[in-house]
């Protein structure tokens, strides 16, 4: 598994994460789903094929990376900064987890291969940089590892979402302005609203944005 170069700023942010999910199971974290359905749902549609090499930002323990080996895809790649996550997702999935790559570290200093990915999927980590340098090294990665022609799915706190998750301050977004901040080389192709109900049955209200990129 590949690890990232961690900066003070980073490991920190890492020990957040790590206490999370020290403390709660998988199925108890606010953003937890047993499938995600929307998320797939754009995945499925994006994808070429069962060759599509799918990277997932901050995937930790989420099950997508289950469905997609159930959907026969080929080349997964899960980066999240919590190696507990990570580890809680392996374990989850046994044997299976040897089909995937497993990367820990922050996205902005992991080590991701260049234009390596058709697709780039992130439900929920772009919304917690909440300083643009944050989000300019971010999308500097995005166009660093994507292919010409892949696709870019996006799901963060919608503008009417909580300002908050877990503990940390979020930046909320529509399409518009989601769109403005990846720049002009992402082209909105579609976006969904969502209503999240959370295990504590509280309701957040999210964006699922889906983009072309031509590099």
């Amino acid at each position: 598994m590949a690890k990232g170069t961690m900066t003070a700023e980073n490991n920190v942010l890492r020990q957040h994460w790590e206490s999370v999910y020290q403390a709660k199971t998988p199925t108890a974290v606010s953003w937890y789903q047993p499938h995600l359905e929307q998320s797939l749902a754009f995945i499925r549609a994006s994808s070429p094929g069962k060759d599509a090499r799918v990277i997932d930002i901050g995937g930790g323990a989420s099950t997508l990376v289950d469905d997609l080996l159930e959907d026969g895809v080929r080349h997964v790649t899960v980066v999240d900064i919590s190696g507990q996550a990570l580890a809680k997702a392996k374990r989850r999935l046994g044997a299976k987890a040897g089909r995937v790559t497993w990367v820990e570290g922050d996205v902005t200093a992991a080590p991701l291969p260049s234009q390596a990915y058709d697709i780039w999927h992130d439900r929920a980590v772009f919304h917690f940089l909440v300083v643009p340098e944050g989000r300019a090294k971010y999308i500097e990665r995005m166009h660093r590892a994507l292919r010409p022609g892949a696709h870019a799915i996006m799901a963060t706190f919608a503008l009417n979402g909580p300002p908050k998750c877990s503990g940390l301050s979020v930046v909320r977004y529509g399409a518009e302005s989601l769109s403005q901040e990846l720049g002009p080389m992402f082209s909105l192709i579609e976006s969904v609203n969502e209503s999240h109900r959370t295990p504590a049955g509280v309701t957040q209200e999210f964006i699922y944005c889906r983009f072309k990129y031509s590099a």
